[in-house]
């Protein structure tokens, strides 16, 4: 049976939009990830060269479900990534990179 003729496939799609300020996005340099066993809370923070402090930029709560389904997807869109422009340098195995970025430290 094709696609076409399947009332249920229409039925079954979800317009998802989204507003100016929402797709120009949010940057940051350093996510914070934690649990208990009903939900995951990602924390993404834009941590700045000399800065003493950051905010929390963006905050996720997920379900354990949800969060290995994130996790599924980034690993299927990463291995995506690296077959088309190679492997992306892993941090771990190189030099360690201070959350100051080498610039002045931060005095209270």
């Amino acid at each position: 049976m094709s696609d076409q003729n399947n009332p249920n496939k229409e039925a079954n799609k979800i317009k998802i939009e989204i507003d100016e300020v929402t797709a120009e996005g949010v940057y940051t340099n350093l996510a914070i990830v934690n649990h208990s066993h009903t939900e995951f809370v990602l924390d993404f923070i834009n941590v700045m060269p000399g800065s003493p402090k950051s905010k929390v930029k963006s905050r996720l709560i997920l379900t354990p479900q949800h969060a290995k389904k994130l996790m599924r997807t980034l690993q299927d869109n990463i291995a995506h990534f690296e077959r088309i422009n190679g492997e992306i340098a892993d941090f771990e195995k190189q030099q360690v990179i201070p959350l100051n970025f080498g610039g002045p430290e931060g005095q209270a």
